[in-house]
């Protein structure tokens, strides 16, 4: 089974955007250096508790937010999406350090990304 492990929010304004969750919410944001566009990553709380951190790039997607899900073989994945009636729009990419990810599209066409993991 394969859960959430990453969201992103995608945005006009990333800077605004991050001050904004970081006021109401308490999160902390940083700025990722190994991304080839501008992205901030989100920390939104201690390691150990419930929940999943994030990022906040800009928008180069209709949809607002999406979700990351961790799974064992990205290439057997894509193959399961295919066939249940879901697109890949973009990817696969190395993302360094993390790991090989990739976005798709669901069959009512929401916008999903899916992550093999570096293997640690």
């Amino acid at each position: 089974m394969s859960r959430p492990v990453h969201f992103e929010i995608l945005a006009e304004h990333p800077e605004a955007v991050a001050a904004f969750y970081q006021k109401v919410f308490g999160w902390t944001t940083n700025t990722w250096t190994g991304s080839p566009q501008s992205y901030w990553l989100i920390n939104t709380g201690p390691d150990g508790t419930v929940g999943i951190n994030g990022g906040i790039m800009h928008r180069h997607f209709p949809q607002a937010i999406s979700l990351t899900m961790a799974v064992d073989s990205l290439d057997e994945t894509i193959a399961k999406i295919e066939a249940s009636g879901g697109q890949k729009i973009l990817g696969p990419d190395e993302i360094p350090g993390i790991g090989l990810h990739a976005y798709f599209k669901d069959p009512d066409g929401n916008i999903f990304g899916v992550l093999q993991p570096i293997m640690k």
